[in-house]
């Protein structure tokens, strides 16, 4: 979306032939370029992205509108993204790398509150004196606390009648 006016009359009728119609070809020039230098999602520190950072998006793009309209005497007063469109594959694959990402973060949690489970489990164990665990009960220990709570499916037990060691 675009607002603007004709500051110089003149010069809008003398320099192009349909100047609302050269106002929408440079607007929608600008949007292409401005949307093509910057990422729908940024995925780097620092990076501007369209989604996230409209302000700025939105400046750049006022700023290429004017340079664009300046030469037929049109002020631009204000423009906005309104809505983005992008071919079926780019969305795809922008719906692709949007659900890895939200997998990757979800699982992150899941570790970082398993490996929390992790320590409780071990602290207790050892301040109430219930088994003494050396290093390599400790690794077994631990090893089958994550699969269990990592796991995606419901765990079935299975009873160990042997030691560690045999």
């Amino acid at each position: 979306m675009v607002v603007w006016q004709v500051e110089d009359t003149a010069q809008a009728l003398y320099e192009v032939d349909d100047f609302a119609r050269f106002v929408d070809i440079q607007t929608e020039t600008a949007v292409r370029h401005v949307a093509s230098t910057h990422p729908y999602d940024s995925h780097e520190d620092g990076q501007l992205s369209l989604r996230q950072n409209a302000t700025e998006i939105t400046s750049q793009l006022t700023a290429e509108i004017a340079e664009r309209v300046s030469s037929a005497g049109v002020k631009i007063i204000e423009s906005r993204l309104t809505r983005l469109s992008f071919a079926p594959e780019i969305a795809q694959a922008m719906l692709r790398r949007q659900q890895a990402s939200a997998v990757v973060a979800a699982r992150k949690t899941i570790v970082e509150g398993a490996v929390g489970m992790v320590e409780m489990a071990l602290a207790r164990i050892e301040e109430r004196g219930i088994v003494e665990l050396d290093s390599e009960r400790k690794a077994a220990m631990v090893s089958n606390l994550l699969v269990v709570l990592c796991s995606e499916q419901n765990t079935q037990p299975i009873v160990n009648a042997g030691t560690l060691y045999n």
